[in-house]
């Protein structure tokens, strides 16, 4: 990847010096080329895992594996995890509650930033916590969009207990990086198990954010 990479920074920079030479009618010609040879590389180098429809069929299928365990939602609580995860939580309560038909559901969204243990290595903006209730012998479901190292979600355990000592806590996210745990957490739900090497980045795009809503791989 560093090595197609550089090899175009090299052509783009003799673009330069052959664009003063050539004539100008063929300098539109070679600057397409360079631009060509500098995008295509990464767009080899992104893998759609999940399409739209895709994502919004595993979302449906979360909450109703959600639903099949907490069929009375009065002592389960939805806590979606700040910044990325509360698109996915987003869209499992809003079929949570079509589902439970008026009966009242908790949801939440929190902000680990101040509990991550790499919190001191650089600055980083907090988000926005909304937990207005107490989760004191609560089921809690903690929701996040990608299970990577493990440690945002030790942080999210740390960071719960500022609202109540929970009864039981769940996972729940989207994509499982399986072989990528550095912490002993693993998800009671998952959306789609994946195996990816350790320089591939796993991201999660969505309409309201992004270009588009899907999940692909990168190098």
């Amino acid at each position: 990847m560093s090595d197609t990479v550089n090899a175009s920074v090299n052509i783009a920079h003799l673009s330069v010096v052959f664009t003063s030479i050539l004539k100008p009618g063929l300098t539109i010609y070679l600057f397409t080329f360079t631009v060509i040879l500098i995008i295509l590389p990464k767009i080899i180098c992104l893998k759609t895992i999940l399409n739209e429809q895709q994502i919004s069929l595993t979302l449906k299928r979360l909450a109703h594996q959600v639903l099949e365990n907490h069929i009375d939602f009065t002592d389960t609580v939805i806590i979606g995890l700040q910044p990325r995860g509360i698109y996915v939580s987003d869209k499992i309560v809003e079929v949570l509650r079509t589902n439970l038909k008026g009966k009242a559901l908790n949801y939440g969204i929190l902000d680990i930033t101040f509990y991550r243990d790499d919190v001191r290595r650089e600055i980083k903006v907090p988000n926005k916590t909304d937990i207005n209730f107490s989760i004191e012998n609560k089921n809690v479901i903690l929701i996040d969009d990608v299970l990577y190292t493990g440690r945002t979600i030790r942080a999210a355990l740390d960071a719960l207990l500022d609202f109540g000592r929970p009864l039981k806590v769940e996972l729940c996210v989207l994509i499982d990086r399986r072989f990528s745990r550095q912490l002993p957490i693993q998800p009671d739900y998952a959306g789609k198990v994946i195996d990816a090497l350790i320089s591939q980045k796993v991201i999660v795009k969505w309409k309201e954010k992004d270009a588009a809503t899907e999940v692909v791989i990168t190098e």
